[in-house]
């Protein structure tokens, strides 16, 4: 079975508002649209994809704001969460899912976008440039406090050095620290005054290749020690 890919963005809490949540998520969806042509079109999800079809909603903080104010897109005292996708045919399209506004102590707030898995969209937006620019527009718009662009199966390879995932494309702000030197080939690059994104390998990163895991523990090793792989809310007290 071939790996799974997607693309997250975590932060700790804060309280946005309705207004203050639909801007950001306006400003993601337009960036997004700009990385591929699947990303142009959005639906609400329903019971069936008949119905979710009839569904599509222009990406406006003015439908975002009308969102959030509906019970079901309410979590709690304060957030919001929405779960979106792009209509096509499973596999060939994403699926977006939102928590936002919420101060909560111990979970997080985060924006996930699940990627192609059918050709040849897969394809064409596994491509390390395209996967740079879905998470710089993830951090342009909600400046989280880190993120990460990985496949489910090299998540979960990695013997785990702290609560923050080391990816393909792995994103720190610079509230987290200074990231330090890394081997090769790794890269870095800013994201504007935002923080560092660090691209691990410029092929495709696969659990499968024993070079990217090896790498990816090494990084992994240098990253926890400076702090960076911290969780990004406190850990629940034990009960």
């Amino acid at each position: 079975m071939r790996e799974t890919y997607y693309a997250g963005i975590y932060w700790g809490g804060r309280k946005d508002s309705a207004e203050e949540c639909a801007r950001r998520a306006e400003a993601f969806f337009h960036l997004l649209s700009q990385c591929d042509p699947i990303y142009t079109r959005w639906f609400e999800q329903a019971d069936s994809r008949k119905k979710a079809l009839q569904l599509q909603f222009e990406p406006t903080a003015n439908t975002f704001l009308r969102f959030f104010k509906r019970r079901t897109y309410q979590e709690g005292r304060d957030g919001f969460m929405l779960w979106v996708w792009t209509g096509h045919e499973e596999g060939h399209g994403g699926l977006a899912t939102l928590r936002c506004g919420s101060a909560a102590e111990f979970v997080p707030n985060n924006c996930l976008l699940y990627l192609p898995k059918e050709e040849p969209e897969r394809e064409r937006v596994l491509q390390a440039d395209v996967l740079a620019g879905v998470l710089r527009a993830m951090v342009l718009a909600w400046e989280p406090d880190c993120g990460v662009v990985t496949s489910d199966d090299f998540r979960d390879s990695l013997s785990p050095q702290g609560d923050v995932d080391l990816g393909w494309w792995t994103y720190f702000s610079r509230r987290r620290g200074e990231v330090p030197p890394l081997p090769e080939p790794v890269r870095v690059q800013p994201v504007e005054d935002k923080g560092t994104l660090i691209l691990l390998t410029p092929e495709r990163l696969t659990a499968s290749n024993p070079e990217h895991l090896a790498l990816g523990r090494h990084v992994q090793q240098v990253l926890s020690a400076r702090g960076l792989l911290e969780p990004v809310v406190s850990r629940r007290p034990a009960t």
